[in-house]
Protein backbone atom coordinates (compact mmCIF):
# COMPACT_ATOMS: atom_id res chain seq x y z
CA UNK A 1 0.00 0.00 0.00
CA UNK A 2 2.95 2.66 0.85
CA UNK A 3 4.56 1.71 -2.01
CA UNK A 4 1.32 2.71 -4.33
CA UNK A 5 0.37 5.94 -2.53
CA UNK A 6 4.55 6.45 -3.27
CA UNK A 7 3.81 5.81 -6.71
CA UNK A 8 0.18 8.15 -7.05
CA UNK A 9 2.47 11.31 -5.28
CA UNK A 10 5.50 10.70 -7.43
CA UNK A 11 3.17 10.63 -10.72
CA UNK A 12 0.98 13.21 -9.75
CA UNK A 13 4.14 15.85 -8.98
CA UNK A 14 6.12 14.87 -12.22
CA UNK A 15 4.50 17.01 -14.52
CA UNK A 16 5.37 19.93 -12.20
CA UNK A 17 8.84 19.07 -12.48
CA UNK A 18 9.09 19.70 -15.79
CA UNK A 19 6.12 22.07 -15.97
CA UNK A 20 6.67 24.19 -18.70
CA UNK A 21 7.18 27.71 -16.91
CA UNK A 22 8.02 30.33 -20.14
CA UNK A 23 6.79 29.83 -23.50
CA UNK A 24 7.49 31.66 -26.43
CA UNK A 25 4.38 34.61 -27.50
CA UNK A 26 4.08 33.34 -31.45
CA UNK A 27 2.53 36.40 -32.47
CA UNK A 28 5.53 38.75 -30.86
CA UNK A 29 8.41 36.90 -31.74
CA UNK A 30 10.76 36.52 -35.06
CA UNK A 31 13.44 34.74 -36.17
CA UNK A 32 15.26 37.11 -39.08
CA UNK A 33 17.94 36.19 -41.66
CA UNK A 34 19.76 37.74 -44.62
CA UNK A 35 21.03 35.79 -48.06
CA UNK A 36 23.71 37.44 -50.12
CA UNK A 37 23.14 36.52 -54.01
CA UNK A 38 25.62 38.05 -56.88
CA UNK A 39 28.48 38.89 -53.92
CA UNK A 40 26.64 42.20 -53.01
CA UNK A 41 22.93 41.77 -53.04
CA UNK A 42 21.75 41.29 -49.33
CA UNK A 43 17.88 40.49 -49.14
CA UNK A 44 16.51 40.32 -45.46
CA UNK A 45 13.74 36.79 -44.48
CA UNK A 46 12.43 36.02 -41.89
CA UNK A 47 10.57 32.80 -39.83
CA UNK A 48 7.42 33.12 -37.81
CA UNK A 49 4.84 30.62 -36.34
CA UNK A 50 7.55 29.79 -33.19
CA UNK A 51 7.25 27.90 -30.56
CA UNK A 52 8.64 26.96 -27.61
CA UNK A 53 9.09 27.36 -23.88
CA UNK A 54 11.43 27.33 -20.91
CA UNK A 55 10.94 24.44 -18.50
CA UNK A 56 11.23 25.00 -14.31
CA UNK A 57 14.38 22.69 -14.60
CA UNK A 58 16.36 24.83 -17.24
CA UNK A 59 15.35 23.08 -20.49
CA UNK A 60 14.89 25.59 -23.49
CA UNK A 61 13.55 24.77 -26.68
CA UNK A 62 12.08 26.24 -30.00
CA UNK A 63 10.98 24.69 -32.71
CA UNK A 64 10.37 26.67 -35.96
CA UNK A 65 8.66 25.60 -39.33
CA UNK A 66 10.41 26.39 -41.86
CA UNK A 67 7.01 26.63 -44.63
CA UNK A 68 6.61 30.21 -42.80
CA UNK A 69 9.69 31.63 -44.68
CA UNK A 70 8.58 34.95 -45.71
CA UNK A 71 11.34 36.39 -47.93
CA UNK A 72 8.99 39.05 -49.79
CA UNK A 73 8.41 37.66 -53.27
CA UNK A 74 5.93 34.33 -53.08
CA UNK A 75 7.80 31.97 -55.87
CA UNK A 76 10.92 32.87 -53.79
CA UNK A 77 9.49 31.35 -50.84
CA UNK A 78 8.33 28.34 -52.79
CA UNK A 79 11.94 27.72 -53.97
CA UNK A 80 13.25 27.84 -50.48
CA UNK A 81 10.87 25.50 -48.43
CA UNK A 82 10.43 23.29 -51.56
CA UNK A 83 14.31 23.35 -52.99
CA UNK A 84 16.95 24.60 -50.10
CA UNK A 85 15.00 23.35 -46.61
CA UNK A 86 13.05 20.77 -48.44
CA UNK A 87 10.23 20.84 -45.93
CA UNK A 88 8.55 17.70 -46.63
CA UNK A 89 11.31 15.74 -45.72
CA UNK A 90 12.63 18.51 -42.88
CA UNK A 91 9.82 20.65 -41.86
CA UNK A 92 11.23 22.22 -38.61
CA UNK A 93 14.37 23.63 -37.42
CA UNK A 94 14.75 23.46 -33.46
CA UNK A 95 17.16 24.79 -31.06
CA UNK A 96 17.46 24.02 -27.59
CA UNK A 97 19.56 24.74 -24.70
CA UNK A 98 20.26 23.78 -20.99
CA UNK A 99 19.79 27.25 -19.34
CA UNK A 100 20.80 28.31 -15.74
CA UNK A 101 17.45 27.07 -13.69
CA UNK A 102 17.71 30.84 -11.48
CA UNK A 103 18.90 32.92 -15.26
CA UNK A 104 14.91 34.30 -15.64
CA UNK A 105 13.68 33.87 -11.69
CA UNK A 106 16.84 35.93 -9.70
CA UNK A 107 15.86 39.12 -12.28
CA UNK A 108 14.33 41.98 -11.07
CA UNK A 109 12.10 43.29 -13.15
CA UNK A 110 13.12 46.16 -15.15
CA UNK A 111 16.13 44.89 -15.83
CA UNK A 112 18.49 43.76 -18.40
CA UNK A 113 21.04 40.91 -18.41
CA UNK A 114 23.67 39.66 -21.44
CA UNK A 115 24.07 36.05 -21.56
CA UNK A 116 26.12 34.10 -23.98
CA UNK A 117 24.52 30.52 -24.66
CA UNK A 118 25.75 27.66 -26.39
CA UNK A 119 22.50 25.77 -28.25
CA UNK A 120 21.67 22.80 -30.29
CA UNK A 121 20.27 23.50 -33.69
CA UNK A 122 18.99 21.08 -35.57
CA UNK A 123 18.57 22.00 -39.40
CA UNK A 124 18.11 20.07 -42.75
CA UNK A 125 18.70 16.60 -40.70
CA UNK A 126 21.85 17.82 -39.17
CA UNK A 127 22.92 19.08 -35.41
CA UNK A 128 25.01 21.63 -34.91
CA UNK A 129 26.24 23.65 -31.93
CA UNK A 130 26.09 27.19 -32.18
CA UNK A 131 26.89 30.58 -29.72
CA UNK A 132 24.48 33.67 -29.31
CA UNK A 133 24.85 36.50 -27.18
CA UNK A 134 21.57 37.71 -26.46
CA UNK A 135 20.15 40.35 -24.27
CA UNK A 136 17.41 39.63 -21.59
CA UNK A 137 14.82 42.25 -20.74
CA UNK A 138 12.76 41.60 -17.89
CA UNK A 139 9.02 43.57 -18.25
CA UNK A 140 7.05 42.62 -15.74
CA UNK A 141 7.23 38.82 -13.80
CA UNK A 142 5.14 37.41 -16.94
CA UNK A 143 6.89 38.96 -19.52
CA UNK A 144 10.48 38.62 -21.06
CA UNK A 145 11.64 40.22 -24.02
CA UNK A 146 15.18 38.07 -25.16
CA UNK A 147 17.10 39.83 -28.16
CA UNK A 148 20.11 38.63 -30.02
CA UNK A 149 22.51 41.18 -29.29
CA UNK A 150 24.52 40.59 -32.88
CA UNK A 151 23.85 38.40 -35.59
CA UNK A 152 24.89 34.64 -35.63
CA UNK A 153 26.36 33.67 -38.59
CA UNK A 154 25.07 29.78 -39.49
CA UNK A 155 26.77 27.98 -42.00
CA UNK A 156 24.42 26.60 -44.55
CA UNK A 157 27.23 24.10 -45.37
CA UNK A 158 27.40 22.67 -42.18
CA UNK A 159 23.30 21.91 -42.31
CA UNK A 160 23.88 20.16 -45.77
CA UNK A 161 22.11 22.67 -48.18
CA UNK A 162 24.80 23.47 -50.59
CA UNK A 163 22.61 21.32 -52.91
CA UNK A 164 19.47 23.19 -52.23
CA UNK A 165 21.70 26.71 -52.54
CA UNK A 166 23.02 25.48 -55.74
CA UNK A 167 19.60 24.71 -57.13
CA UNK A 168 18.36 28.17 -56.24
CA UNK A 169 21.38 29.88 -58.04
CA UNK A 170 20.62 27.20 -61.18
CA UNK A 171 17.10 28.64 -61.50
CA UNK A 172 17.81 31.64 -60.59
CA UNK A 173 20.52 32.36 -63.18
CA UNK A 174 22.63 33.42 -60.01
CA UNK A 175 26.68 33.89 -60.24
CA UNK A 176 26.48 33.30 -56.75
CA UNK A 177 24.47 33.08 -53.04
CA UNK A 178 26.62 33.11 -49.73
CA UNK A 179 26.40 30.01 -47.44
CA UNK A 180 27.12 32.26 -44.55
CA UNK A 181 24.41 33.70 -43.15
CA UNK A 182 23.74 36.34 -40.30
CA UNK A 183 20.06 35.39 -38.42
CA UNK A 184 19.29 37.33 -35.26
CA UNK A 185 15.65 37.01 -33.67
CA UNK A 186 13.35 38.76 -30.88
CA UNK A 187 11.65 36.65 -29.10
CA UNK A 188 8.85 37.28 -26.44
CA UNK A 189 8.38 34.69 -23.18
CA UNK A 190 5.49 34.82 -21.12
CA UNK A 191 4.95 32.94 -18.02
CA UNK A 192 2.33 30.57 -17.34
Amino acid sequence: MKTWIFALAFILAAPTVCAHEWNIASKDSTVSFVSVKKSTVAEAHSLSDIEGNIRSDGHFELTIPLKTVETGISIRNERMQSMLFEVTRYPKVILSANLPKSLLKDMPVGTTKTKEITAQLALHGKIQRVNFEVLIVKLSHRKVVVTSVRPTIVNALDFNLGSGIDALMKIASLSSISTAVPVSFVLTLKRD
